[in-house]
């Protein structure tokens, strides 16, 4: 199969996603609010891509399933915290996000450990959490390029996290709960 020599392109494009958090961390530092948004577009577009690509020609690796994940929450966590230490978000928004998902990570070793084999399955709230998150750091990156955008968005986006972060936490929270106790009882 010659379509098998190109298998390394999905990964390789995570691991560009994962260099690039750099300069786009540097550019939200410096109030390089444009730079930002043309990395994070870049980034956003590699993540689509690989995703495609992996679909697509069974590119699959499991190292692609840890790496691609775990680039995308280091972008979005980087995002937040770039922002919070700018003084754009507040503090606690960050803490908030950052909370879910150290409980959840916690939450999951716990579960491997003390229940048994813990599979990640992303949750149609978690799922909705992210996109939420990236939409939301999206609006705010072009509201704080200068480009056109309304000026509530901000406070509506910081809102609308935290409510989905509680949300979707504490339904993964319910659901891994439940399965643990039930695991436990039987």
């Amino acid at each position: 199969m010659r379509s098998q020599q190109w298998r390394w392109i999905p990964n390789a494009l995570t691991f560009l996603r994962i260099v690039l958090i750099i300069p786009f961390a540097g550019a939200l530092l410096d109030g390089g609010y444009r730079l930002a948004l043309v990395i994070f577009v870049v980034a956003a577009l590699t993540d689509a891509i690989d995703g495609f690509l992996a679909r697509t020609f069974n590119w699959k690796s499991r190292l692609g399933a840890i790496a691609d994940p775990l680039a995308d929450k280091a972008l979005l966590i980087t995002t937040y915290l770039m922002l919070t230490i700018t003084n754009v978000l507040p503090v606690w928004l960050f803490a908030l996000v950052l909370g879910r998902d150290l409980i959840i990570v916690c939450g999951g070793l716990a579960f491997h450990y003390g229940v048994g084999r813990f599979e990640m399955e992303p949750s149609m709230p978690g799922k909705m959490n992210t996109f939420i998150q990236i939409l939301a750091a999206l609006l705010i990156i072009i509201l704080m390029a200068g480009l056109s955008m309304e000026p509530w968005i901000l406070t509506a986006s910081i809102w609308v996290v935290a409510v989905s972060a509680v949300f979707s936490g504490g339904h993964y929270v319910l659901v891994w709960g439940m399965r643990a106790w039930r695991a436990k009882r039987s």
